[in-house]
């Protein structure tokens, strides 16, 4: 992964325009720790950073949606993930992403997890980490990174965090599991190929399964 970040500094080190870099994908698949620590690499203060998080409708709301679909020929019935489209504020989002293109100083979406911060006309280089980042015109960036997982490697990665941290029950969260991996299958994944970088990661190795050269 140290190659991958200093090939991207490299890269956007090189670029003479204003220049924003998406980095999305699902779960524990590293993303925002590819992120972050992209961003220190740089001169502090000299990079926007939108992390899409507060793009995503409010958990309760998505709770009491519940959505159909299908795959490998079997019929499921849950509440609606993350993993769908629907569940983004994709026009706002866009919006966002056209202000940095044009230039323009805006403010993030403040919220309780993450005080709102000043995207700057100033700095060239703007990153954009999250899940909603899939979901819009690929053409709105100038690099895009994904990342994700297998279904064993997230299970046992979210199983630290909701059983351990949060005292959720096993058969619970093997089911809600399932179902949103399910949903990431056919509502999220599919969009990996819009972008020009895909990692993989399984247990603790790491695959590079798509690549364009930044050189």
């Amino acid at each position: 992964m140290e190659q991958l970040l200093q090939m991207v500094v490299g890269w956007a080190d090189a670029q003479t325009e204003r220049t924003i870099i998406a980095i999305s994908g699902h779960g524990a698949a590293g993303k925002t720790t590819f992120a972050q620590e992209l961003i220190t690499l740089f001169e502090p203060h000299t990079v926007n950073y939108i992390n899409t998080d507060p793009y995503i409708v409010a958990s309760d709301m998505r709770k009491k949606t519940m959505i159909d679909y299908t795959y490998q020929n079997e019929s499921h019935h849950y509440k609606m993930t993350a993993c769908h489209p629907a569940a983004h504020h994709l026009p706002s989002l866009e919006r966002d992403v056209r202000m940095v293109r044009e230039g323009l100083d805006f403010y993030t979406i403040d919220t309780h997890y993450a005080p709102r911060t000043l995207i700057s006309s100033n700095n060239k280089l703007t990153i954009i980490e999250g899940m909603s980042v899939a979901f819009i015109e690929p053409a709105l960036f100038d690099l895009k990174l994904y990342f994700y997982t297998d279904d064993d490697t997230e299970f046992v990665r979210r199983a630290g965090r909701d059983i351990v941290e949060r005292g959720m029950e096993l058969q619970y969260l093997q089911h809600s599991h399932n179902e949103r991996r399910i949903q990431y299958k056919v509502f999220m994944h599919p969009y990996s190929r819009g972008f020009d970088i895909v990692v993989k990661t399984s247990q603790e190795k790491i695959f590079i399964e798509k690549g364009r050269d930044l050189q």
